[in-house]
C-alpha cells in the first residue's frame, strides 16, 4: 500500500488528469502513462523473452473497458500455470523482486524501478472468498483474449467473468459500473457467461437491472 502523502496524491492527480485527457489515445496496455507504462513494458520484456501470453486484468482492465472513475496501484495480470516458475524466475534477475508467499496464495512480484506490484491470476486458480470459492477456474489467457508474447487487455466478457467469480461487492460494482456504458453488449457478454456457468448469468442478469435503474435516475 502506498503511503497517503501529498506527493502520493499529487501523483494520483496528475495520472487522473492525464488518462482523461488521453483516454481515446490509451488502446493497449503499453499506452498507460508515467510508472504503469514503464511496468507494462518491463513485463513485456519478461513475455518476450519466455514467449509467453498474458493479459492484464483487474481495475486497468476496468478503467480500458469503459469504468473510467477506476482507478488502481497494482498491474494484474494472467499467467498460463505452467509458465509461471519459469516466469518468476526470470523476473527476479530482471528488476522484479518476487514476494515469498504463504501455500496456495497466488504469486506477487515488486517491480523495483517504479514500486508498482504485480499481482499474478494463474491459470487454474479459483478466485473467490474464503466464505465462498467461485465455481470456475481461471482460463487460459489465450480464452481471455492474449496475442503473441505482448501484453494486452482482457476481453470485456471475460473480464466481467473474473468479477463475477471474485465475488466481492467492489466486484460487483465495477460490472455494474461498466454495464452502465456497455449495456449494448449485454446480449453477448451474457451468452459468454452461459457457456462458463449458469450462476454467473443470474448474476450478471441482477446487475444489469441495477445498470439500468442507475443510468435512468
Amino acid at each position: 500500500m502506498n503511503p497517503v502523502s501529498l506527493e502520493f496524491l499529487t501523483e494520483q492527480l496528475e495520472l487522473g488528469e492525464q488518462l482523461l485527457a488521453h483516454r481515446g489515445e490509451m488502446l493497449e496496455p503499453q499506452d498507460l502513462p508515467g510508472r504503469y507504462g514503464r511496468v507494462v513494458r518491463a513485463i513485456d520484456h519478461l513475455l518476450q523473452d519466455l514467449n509467453c501470453e498474458s493479459v492484464l486484468a483487474g481495475g486497468w482492465a476496468v478503467w480500458r473497458h469503459g469504468y473510467f472513475g477506476r482507478m488502481t496501484q497494482d498491474i494484474d495480470i494472467v499467467l498460463p500455470s505452467a509458465r509461471i516458475e519459469e516466469f518468476l524466475r526470470v523476473a527476479a534477475v530482471s528488476g522484479f523482486e518476487v514476494f515469498v508467499q504463504p501455500e496456495g496464495r497466488w504469486p506477487k512480484l515488486l517491480h523495483k524501478e517504479t514500486h508498482i506490484k504485480v499481482d499474478i491470476l494463474p491459470e487454474g486458480g479459483r478466485p473467490g472468498t474464503a466464505n465462498k470459492l467461485a465455481p470456475t477456474t481461471i482460463p487460459h489467457p489465450k480464452s481471455l483474449g492474449a496475442i503473441g508474447s505482448t501484453l494486452r487487455y482482457i476481453d470485456l466478457s471475460a473480464l466481467i467473468e473474473l468479477k463475477l467469480a471474485a465475488g466481492r461487492p467492489r466486484d460487483e460494482g465495477n460490472v455494474a459500473e461498466l454495464l452502465r456504458v456497455q449495456l449494448d453488449q449485454a446480449d453477448a457478454i451474457r451468452a459468454h457467461l452461459a457457456g462458463v456457468h449458469p450462476d454467473y448469468v443470474a448474476m450478471f442478469n441482477g446487475l444489469v437491472e441495477r445498470a439500468r435503474a442507475q443510468r435512468d435516475e
